[in-house]
């Protein structure tokens, strides 16, 4: 195994999906702390063209800063390898997902995440079935249908592929939940990511 999960597309629902895998790191969890991530990201989000003006708590800012942002918070967090490659195709083999890239490579991880957009789903290998997504204002996006964002065991998809509409704290918060999902069935356990206030 190469990680224990691998997350495809580098906006708003993959990178909250991966930020919130790693900020389970340095809390005293032994089952978390060397856990491993992978996230492909070929810089293709619709986040780099935005101008946000409706994200709760946030002041106007561009889709790109954004994204950067969250890169440097995972970042400081450690433990996932960011790589700018395409996935080509998924394969199953024994519970585990082999993921190969168009370089050739081949990796390996029990959980992906697949948060590429809704414009198109073009990796090979996978049993899904892709439908029109309903909630986009524009016609041909696409989602991938699932129960509570999974499609097969372990594996996820989450933001607009979800079929979820194309707003920032809308994909962010299913890359969230699903990564919380995951840390759960890792931990043997219900698990939740945040801080509290230490007393006094």
């Amino acid at each position: 195994m190469d990680y224990h999960v691998i997350v495809i597309g580098g906006g708003a629902s993959g990178l909250a999906c991966a930020l919130t895998l790693v900020s389970a790191r340095n809390r005293g969890w032994e089952w978390a702390e060397n856990c491993k991530y992978a996230l492909f990201d070929t810089e293709g989000s619709d986040l780099n063209r935005a101008l946000l003006k409706n994200v709760p708590g946030l002041d106007p800012v561009e889709g790109r800063e954004i994204l950067k942002k969250i890169r440097r918070q995972i970042e400081e967090w450690g433990g996932v390898d960011f790589l700018q490659e395409q996935v080509t195709r998924i394969e199953k083999r024994d519970g585990v997902y082999a993921v190969e890239s168009a370089s050739g490579r081949t990796f390996f991880a029990p959980y992906v995440v697949l948060a590429s957009g809704f414009h198109a789903f073009q990796i090979e290998g996978l049993q899904v079935e892709v439908v029109e997504n309903p909630k986009s204002p524009k016609p041909g996006r696409v989602m991938i249908k699932h129960r509570d964002y999974e499609v097969d065991t372990n594996l996820f998809v989450v933001g607009t592929l979800a079929g979820l509409s194309s707003h920032f704290t809308s994909c962010a918060g299913s890359g969230v939940e699903v990564a919380v999902e995951i840390l759960s069935r890792l931990a043997g356990k219900r698990v939740v990511i945040h801080d509290v206030p230490q007393k006094g």
